[in-house]
């Protein structure tokens, strides 16, 4: 059974202000979370109409990750390693959908729609009377949920930011419902991963991550206010542009170092006497030379 949450995010703005800081914050928090050849690298930024949705935007990444995975997950993957997302932007109505060709049983697929209201829209993705039964809610507070120590800075706090350019915040007990102006981000998400004694696990994982995840850039989008706050959708898409340019290269350098390592280590080992094996090995098993239990496609 797919694991369905439907995640509300309120957020201090209103849902065209949300449009700019949301394009900000992922722009910088890609290109400052990129390091040691892992980050995001953006293989196409394009626009495109819908007949349905209209004009809008399709993006495609690759999110280099593997020391961010835990290690029973590491163990199963190369080490260079990579999620493909997939996003079409209509907004205010998105679709992001992240696959792996190392493991074709997993998948994600997020809906998201954004209002201006405090999340009291009950189906605001006209789930089916199924996937309703099947959803669980789970409200995230910016302010007041707690995050991962190591993620914690005093300066993107919402308890203690106040923007200097909107006056806005820092935010309080029950601010969610005295705020103005106030919008919510209602994102539902499907998690699949169908391998048998591990679907669960995985799931579970991969629900956490992502809460953490939109925790942490929906502080970020509301405490750098003062830096996209007078910016155009023009402007931001500039500085989107730029700063993948510098995400891109950032990784792209890192990742051929690491390229460079790799085939200098098993050189190293094809040199060495293979370790002998038992004759007529029923099960086959990998020797310990093989890069993976996937095949690198």
């Amino acid at each position: 059974m797919v694991l369905t949450k439907e995640y509300r995010i309120c957020m201090p703005m209103t849902v065209e202000e949300y449009r700019i800081g949301q394009l900000y914050m992922i722009a910088r928090h890609s290109f400052e979370q990129s390091s040691n050849g892992e980050g995001v690298e953006v293989v196409a930024n394009e626009q495109i109409n819908d007949e349905k949705n209209g004009n809008g935007q399709f993006t495609e990444k690759r999110i280099h990750l593997s020391s961010h995975l835990p290690y029973w997950i590491q163990s199963l993957i190369p080490k260079i390693f990579y999620v493909t997302e997939k996003a079409w932007n209509y907004y205010p109505y998105t679709i992001t959908e992240y696959t792996c060709s190392f493991i074709p049983k997993f998948s994600i697929s997020i809906q998201t729609r954004y209002e201006d209201n405090n999340g009291s829209t009950e189906n605001c993705l006209d789930l089916t009377p199924e996937e309703l039964e099947g959803r669980e809610v789970d409200f995230l507070d910016i302010a007041f949920d707690e995050i991962k120590p190591h993620h914690y800075k005093e300066s993107e706090d919402p308890k203690l930011f106040k923007s200097e350019k909107s006056g806005r915040g820092p935010l309080v007990e029950g601010w969610r419902d005295n705020q103005k102006p106030i919008m919510c981000c209602y994102k539902v998400v499907h998690a699949k991963f169908e391998v048998w004694g591990l679907q669960t696990k995985v799931e579970d994982y991969v629900q956490a991550a992502i809460r953490e995840i939109l925790l942490l850039g929906h502080r970020q989008a509301f405490t750098w206010m003062d830096e996209w706050f007078n910016m155009t959708l023009e402007d931001v898409r500039a500085y989107e542009r730029e700063m993948q340019a510098k995400t891109n290269m950032k990784v792209k350098t890192a990742l051929e170092e690491a390229e460079k390592n790799q085939d200098g280590q098993d050189s190293k080992k094809s040199s060495q006497p293979p370790t002998p094996k038992s004759p007529k090995s029923p099960l086959g098993t990998p020797s310990s030379e093989s890069k993976s239990w996937f095949s690198w496609s």
